[in-house]
């Protein structure tokens, strides 16, 4: 959108003259605290503070067992290796998702199969799952997409039927909950992302939870380079310094630095989701009678956390393209995004042979998708900023 057309909108003045980015982290002086005495003591890589934010975690969502790792790709792929899955195994998955959600397939020689999304939810469709099962598929991994939760029962029934592994990829639901319990349960894993624009960060990090021990025991070993010191399981033990490589595993460790910030930033979470839906709730107002946007629908049995606020333009409504729209509201220094391409329609995906049409549903969201900023450090002033902007921007492009 050029200059003139956006200053006609506004009447010769931007809505905003700072940026306002579409997420943002909250570091206050308790974080910085302790990330400096992480540093004034003796351990800066894997020491306590990682195995006391793997049970802050696993005690807030409810789990058992808790694997913390580098970033939320890496936990994938960590749940991919315990799940065993390998050559010739076909796992379904939702592409309105980032790319790590299929990647992680790849990483372990698996096969991504799409399975188009719910047009309410945008999530991962359950009647499309059950489309999409063969006789070589070993996995479901579902996508809480935007912090709203799967309808796990439903996909657990599934899966169950079909003796077929689940992997929640809750990288958008820290503090979601599903039929009243905190997400990361009802999964066989469930994976957790703490970049800085997530639920709670710890600069880049991730986490896989499981209530299955032998599956903690994997994943254990597989962000260690598959290296033990555990006698039971090497060959032979010759001294206090011995251990043994006993699978091929990566260097997924994360550090103490990391998990001093995770551990502290556990400690405001809910208030960081319970200002994400008071945020919500003025979106949602604002919004829901302005007929040229579709507001994010909840179903009942998830109460999201909002990693994410998304709406949906009906373009027959309007003069303009979703790149128009998004170009005015970025003119007027509010960051807008699109979340997602869907994942087969990357170059990398065109090429591994997916074609265009196999998930219509997700291509017709991505066509009209626009995401607006959320994110618990945001002023009430931002909040207004943000919806007077679109309204803005909507009433100059409304077909009259």
């Amino acid at each position: 959108m050029n200059v003139d057309i956006n200053l006609a909108i506004n009447g010769g003045k931007p809505v905003r003259e700072d940026y306002l980015s579409y997420g943002k982290q909250w570091i206050d002086d308790e974080d910085i605290e302790a990330v400096v005495n992480v540093l004034k003591g003796d351990y800066l890589t894997t020491g306590p503070h990682v195995e006391s934010f793997e049970q802050k975690v696993a005690d807030y969502v409810g789990a058992n067992y808790a694997v913390a790792v580098s970033n939320g790709t890496a936990a994938l792929h960590m749940a991919c290796f315990a799940a065993e899955i390998g050559e010739g195994d076909e796992v379904i998955v939702t592409p309105m998702t980032f790319a790590a959600s299929s990647n992680c397939i790849l990483y372990c020689g698996g096969t991504p199969v799409f399975a188009d999304i719910d047009p309410k939810t945008y999530n991962i469709s359950v009647e499309d799952i059950k489309n999409k099962i063969t006789s070589r598929t070993k996995a479901i991994i579902p996508v809480d997409f935007t912090g709203q939760a799967v309808d796990m029962d439903r996909i657990r029934q599934i899966a169950d039927e079909h003796n077929l592994i689940v992997i929640e990829d809750a990288a958008h639901a820290l503090g979601t909950e599903y039929k009243g319990r905190k997400v990361g349960t009802k999964a066989d894993i469930t994976e957790f992302s703490f970049h800085p624009v997530k639920p709670i960060t710890t600069g880049e990090g991730g986490m896989a939870v499981t209530n299955d021990y032998e599956l903690y025991k994997k994943m254990l070993l597989f962000r260690t380079h598959g290296i033990t010191r555990e006698e039971s399981v090497m060959s032979r033990n010759e001294g206090p310094w011995y251990y043994e490589q006993i699978d091929l595993g990566y260097n997924y460790r994360i550090t103490d630095l990391q998990c001093a910030l995770g551990t502290s930033q556990m400690n405001k979470i809910d208030y960081f989701i319970s200002r994400r839906r008071e945020i919500v709730k003025k979106y949602n107002r604002a919004f829901n009678e302005v007929d040229e946007v579709t507001i994010p629908y909840q179903a009942e049995y998830s109460e999201s956390g909002w990693h994410l606020y998304i709406l949906k333009l009906n373009l027959n409504k309007l003069n303009a393209t979703r790149r128009q729209i998004f170009d005015a509201l970025v003119a007027e220094n509010i960051g807008v995004n699109v979340h997602y391409l869907p994942i087969y329609l990357h170059p990398y995906y065109q090429k591994l042979g997916y074609k265009k049409g196999i998930c219509p549903e997700a291509e017709r969201l991505y066509e009209s998708m626009i995401t607006i900023p959320l994110f618990p450090k945001m002023k009430d002033q931002d909040v207004d900023d943000v919806i007077s902007g679109v309204k803005k921007v909507i009433d100059f492009y409304r077909k009259k």
